[in-house]
């Protein structure tokens, strides 16, 4: 058996992007939620961070159906 170090070092790298990618915009909705209560807290109107922080939410759920796609497909 040979392995193919330069397609499992590909993999590896593409992996860890798409991971630190996801957190990264799940952590901007935490944010945005975070924003939205600041905002709540002094009297204020946030909106647009909710709307923000839903659009990455459902990014993520995106990027992770897809993932469980590819997996089954």
């Amino acid at each position: 058996m040979k392995i193919d170090w330069a397609a499992l070092g590909s993999v590896f790298g593409v992996s860890l992007v798409v991971t630190v990618g996801l957190v990264a915009v799940f952590t901007l909705g935490i944010v945005g939620l975070s924003r939205q209560e600041r905002a709540a807290a002094r009297g204020g109107s946030a909106a647009f961070a909710v709307t923000g922080a839903y659009a990455c939410f459902a990014a993520c759920a995106a990027a992770v159906g897809y993932g469980i796609y590819l997996i089954v497909a």
